[in-house]
Formats: structure tokens, sequence, C-alpha cells
């Protein structure tokens, strides 16, 4: 047994979750009568209030969800927060026969897992983390049709004994989550996604849903290629993360620079560092702040990474430090803020972590913190890379480049990577709400360029500063720097210039830092020093002028939590002591968007909180009483 029809509708009537009482039978062959499109969306509109609680879909979930009902393989690339786990949850629930959602992370299966089971989706994983009686359990409740998902990792998806169990009951979907790991030319590539296609033309008649928020044009068709998904099926949603505000800055004492942060941000956030050494380092330094600061790194013992981790989804108000290690499997939809303590690998990795932020559709903040010296290591590194990747790798380091010199709007330039053509202006990041000052520094960097070229190419910053400004100290003199054609040619007016412009130049490639520290001519110097290209310099706003823009700005919009409202605290007591009796996430048991239209609504009986966005079948029946019960109180 392979599989049946997808277009097969069935739903669970009741909501009863597997683990609790008898499955509801799904429907078999005998019982699939023809439909129209426009009643299998109207089925599908039906049962996505019933299990989720949402009265319409958003952005293109409707049409993926429609391919899926048809049996149509598809690529969906939807932003992070876009609500991708549904477009495979909701036909799992409507199909007959089991779904196998393949995730590349343990962690993120399991945060499904609850978020699956809290809606009364019959679910299970098969990870080395679950117990061998677990794992037993789950592969009998398979076999015996009592599943809608299966949670998987790739290593164990291409295995010939999977295959096998999976012949063993009906299949309706495969959905392969993050899916721009099978591909060579995406920023997070894993080999044993390049493994999944045997098992997927095992089962040719089986569709397939490739998800990834996180691809550009290369990478899908890559993607598309990998897993034998027709280019017909593919649906690209748009990148666009509006409720996000972009902020990047330089360097200038981190430490200072991230508490501010965390004192202007409440609820979770996230601060990613380089190395673990830094992310201990600012752990203890931002822990001192009052906020509750954990460190999360590979180099952890698993048992405290794993409790770090733990607290950090079920926290209301905690701050995670952490190398980029961590995240993929956070599944939060909370996190108010992420914070990059230095560059991120590639703009596909910056949208992806900044992703993590402000998954509810909330208001929420994204910040880097950039220095020449993070440039200059990327620009070592490209070394290591093998020699068919190096090109792609180093546009995609001058990509990066661009996105932190603008002077421009930060979100048109990551649109405009992933292939959007945006307007010139978002009105929510640092640029467009406060635009700095471009200098022409033209002149001024044939100046730096020359005096580093004409030293020798082999001093630093601090070394070219004087020369170029006339500093005659004992340094400069006893190698007769004192004497060149370059020395005191800086004017009073440039000389504040040198820093910002050498900064840009060594981001852009013009300048490169040799292993001792110097500073050498790269990329496009010898261009500018003829002439023939311009160096804009982008001078961003006085820091505290920024910082009183930050705080007006940081919580407009709709989605902010009412303060002082004594019934939404009480809701949100109520999830608290709600989620700590079931040991999972408060996110789980309802979002704060939903508490908030429950404080604003103030429902009176189990029809009126059922009417409520993100109060299914499920959760009404499990929860509707207590709140009721509070609601009523205030």
């Amino acid at each position: 047994m392979a599989s049946l029809p997808p277009f097969a509708l069935s739903i669970h009537e009741d909501g009863v979750d597997a683990r609790e009482g008898p499955a509801p039978p799904h429907c078999g062959p005998e019982e699939i009568l023809p439909r129209t499109v426009v009643h299998v969306v109207q089925e599908a509109r039906e049962a996505l209030h019933r299990v989720f609680g949402f009265a319409d879909f958003r952005g293109a979930q409707e049409d993926v969800v429609r391919r899926v009902l048809a049996g149509e393989s598809t690529l969906a690339v939807m932003p992070t927060g876009a609500g991708k786990s549904l477009t495979y949850q909701l036909p799992a629930v409507m199909l007959p026969g089991t779904c196998v959602v393949v995730s590349p992370l343990i962690a993120l299966m399991h945060d499904q897992l609850r978020a699956a089971t809290a809606n009364g989706i019959r679910a299970a994983t098969l990870t080395s983390a679950d117990s061998d009686d677990y794992r037993e359990a789950a592969i009998d409740r398979f076999r015996s049709g009592a599943l809608d998902l299966l949670y998987v990792a790739p290593e164990r998806a291409s295995q010939p004994h999977f295959r096998e169990l999976l012949s063993k009951s009906p299949i309706c979907l495969f959905a392969i989550d993050e899916a721009h790991c099978v591909s060579e030319w995406g920023h997070d590539f894993r080999p044993d996604y390049r493994l999944l296609r045997p098992l997927l033309d095992r089962f040719g008649d089986v569709p397939r849903l490739a998800l990834t928020a996180t691809a550009d044009a290369h990478t899908r068709a890559d993607i598309l290629a990998q897993l034998g998904i027709p280019d017909e099926g593919l649906i690209v949603a748009g990148f666009d993360r509006p409720n996000i505000r972009y902020a990047i800055r330089p360097r200038d004492q981190a430490q200072r620079q991230l508490a501010q942060l965390i004192a202007e941000q409440s609820g979770p956030g996230i601060v990613y560092a380089q190395t673990r050494n830094q992310v201990e380092k600012l752990a203890e330094a931002l822990g001192r702040s009052g906020r509750r600061v954990l460190p999360y790194h590979a180099g952890l013992d698993p048992q405290v990474r794993a409790a770090n981790q733990a607290a950090f989804v079920a926290s209301e108000d905690m701050v995670m430090v952490a190398t980029v290690a961590f995240g993929m499997g956070i599944d939060k939809p909370d996190v108010r803020f992420v914070a990059h303590a230095g560059i991120p690998k590639s703009i596909e990795a910056y949208y992806q972590e900044t992703g993590r932020a402000g998954r509810d559709g909330d208001p929420a903040t994204a910040l880097m913190l950039w220095g020449a010296d993070d440039f200059a290591r990327a620009r070592q590194r490209l070394g290591e890379v093998e020699d068919h990747r190096r090109a792609s790798e180093r546009t995609r380091l001058e990509a990066l480049a661009t996105l932190v010199e603008t002077a421009g709007c930060r979100r048109a330039i990551l649109l405009r990577h992933f292939g959007e053509d945006p307007p010139q202006s978002c009105g929510n990041c640092d640029n467009c709400l406060d635009a700095p000052g471009v200098v022409d520094a033209t002149e001024t960097a044939r100046k730096l360029l020359s005096a580093a070229y004409r030293t020798g190419q082999s001093f630093g910053l601090g070394h070219l500063e004087k020369v170029l400004t006339g500093v005659a100290d004992e340094r400069v003199t006893a190698r007769g720097h004192d004497k060149l054609s370059v020395f005191g040619i800086a004017t009073a007016d440039e000389a504040p210039l040198l820093k910002p412009l050498a900064r840009a130049l060594q981001a852009r490639g013009s300048l490169v830092a040799t292993e001792h520290g110097g500073l050498a001519l790269g990329g496009d110097a010898r261009a500018i020093l003829k002439g023939e290209l311009p160096v804009l310099v982008a001078l961003a706003a006085r820091p505290e002028r920024k910082r009183r823009r930050d705080r007006a700005g940081g919580r407009e919009g709709g989605g902010v939590n009412p303060v002082g409202d004594p019934l939404f605290e009480a809701l949100r007591a109520l999830r608290r002591d709600l989620a700590a009796e079931a040991q999972v996430p408060p996110y789980v048991i309802f979002h704060d968007a939903t508490l908030r239209e429950m404080a604003a609504a103030r429902p009176a009986d189990r029809a009126a909180l059922g009417a409520i966005g993100g109060i299914g079948a499920r959760k009404l029946e499990a929860y509707g009483d207590a709140f009721l019960a509070v609601i009523r109180q205030l």
C-alpha cells in the first residue's frame, strides 16, 4: 500500500488527540467523490477554522494547500512567519494516510509536534532522541493508520529500512521542510537531503511539498531539480517581513550597544555572536542588566545546552546569546528582537536568522553590528572554499557589504537580492526612518589608498591616519613616512571621515587586511585611484538621536500588547500556568494575539470564544472554560 488519491477529503470532527483515545477513521477509496476546486477550497477553509481556529488563509497558503489537495508536487518559498507548516498540517488531517515530514533538526520536530498535538492533530516523531518504547509506539500507530503526521530526519528518511516501513501504510504527502538544505548553492547545505530522491521516487504517486523561506533563484532551480518537482510547481510568496524593523550600525563597544537594545526591547530576544568565547563573554556581561540571559553553543555540555534552549522556548522575556548553531530548531513566535554582534555568513543567512523575530506578526527588531575586521576575516575564509563555489561565495559577501554600507532602504536591498522589485523606501528600517548623510568621499578615498600603497601596504589604519593628518611621531619619522607625498594631505574636514571611509573600503574589498594587521589594496582600489569609480560613504545619525527614534517607533503599529490591562495580564498568567502543567511553551496554548483579542472582545460563552482567531475545536474544548472563567471575574 503506497498511497491513496490525494483528493479524498476527511476531517477529524471531534478533534481528539490520538494519544487520548481512539482515532477517527479516515475515509476509504470507496468514499471518494469528485469535487470541484471551489468545493475543495471551501472544505479546506472549514477544516482550517475547525482545527486551527483561523477564518481564512493568509498569503500563499491557499494556493499551496489547493495544489497539495490536487496531488500536485510543489516548492513553496514563503517568508518566515507566513505559516508554512500549516500548508502540510491541514492537508494531513484532510487526506487519507500519513504525511511524512522531513525536517533537519530534532528540536524543530519536537517543537512542531507539540504545536500539532495541541491542535488535535495525530502526530509523532522518529528521532534518535526518542525512547525505544516511544519509537515502537509511533511505528505501531503509523502501521495502524493512526497518524496524520510523522516527522523524521533526512538521515533516517534516506535509509532502505525506512522506505520499507512506509510501504506498510498509506502515505498522502511528503513534506520536505527547510528544503534549501538540499542545494549546494543554499546557505545551509545538508548532504543527507541529497539522498531523499530514491525515497520520493519509490512512492512516485505521492505528491511532494518542499518548503523554505530562504532561496534565491539559483537555489530554487536546484531544489526543483534535486527533489523532482516540475517548474510549474514553484510558488514564491515573497520575502517581505514588514513587521521587522531592520537596523545596521558600525560596532562601537558592542556590549554597550547590545545592553541598550535589551533595555529598550521587551520580550524574548536572540543575540548572535561569531565564536563560543564571544557567546560566553556577552552572555555574562548582558546578564548584569537584570534580564535572564543564557548562552548557547556547541561546546556546552549537551544537557546544559538542552536546558538553556528549553528555558528560552518557555520564557516570555529571556535573552539567548548564541552561535548560529541555535535557531533553526526554534519555532518560537514571540521573539521580539534578533541582534547580530558581527556580520552573518551571507544575506540568505541574515534573512533567515533575523526571520526568527516576529513570527507572530507583531512588531520586532533586527539589529546588526559590524566592523571592518568582520569582512577581513570573511575574505580570508574565501580561500578555504572549494574552487567551484568560491565565485558565488564572493558574490554573496559583496552583496552583504552593499547591505551594511547602503544609505538607502535596507529592506529594498534584501528583497532585490531575492528577485523582487520593492519600493525605494519601506518606512521601517533605520535608513528610511532616519536618513543618513551621504558624503562623496572619492578624493579622500584616493588619498587613503595612496597612503596605504606608499607606506608599503603593511600598516594599519592608525598609522595611516597619522601620515595623512601630518602627525610626525617617532614611528612615522623612523620609517621616513613624514617625507612621503601623502604626509599631511588630509584636510581638517577629511580627518573625521577616515575611520568610516576605511570601514567602507574594507567592506567592499578595496582595502584588505594582511595577516599582520596592515591594510593592502584589493578589489577595485586601482580603479578608485584612477578616478574611474566614485566612493560614497553613509554617515549614520548621532546615536542619541537614533535611540530616541527607536524608542518612539519600536512599539508602533498593530500587535502591541496592552500595557497595564489587568484582564490581559490575568489571561497571560492563566496561559503560563496551563503551559507549566502541560509542560509546553506558553505560545503552544495561545499566541499573544489571541489573548489580546480575548481581552478586547470579552467573549461571554464558548461560541463567542470560538470565533476568536487561533482557537480551534481542540483548544476550545481543552482551555475554553478556564479562560472564560477569568474573563467573567474581571
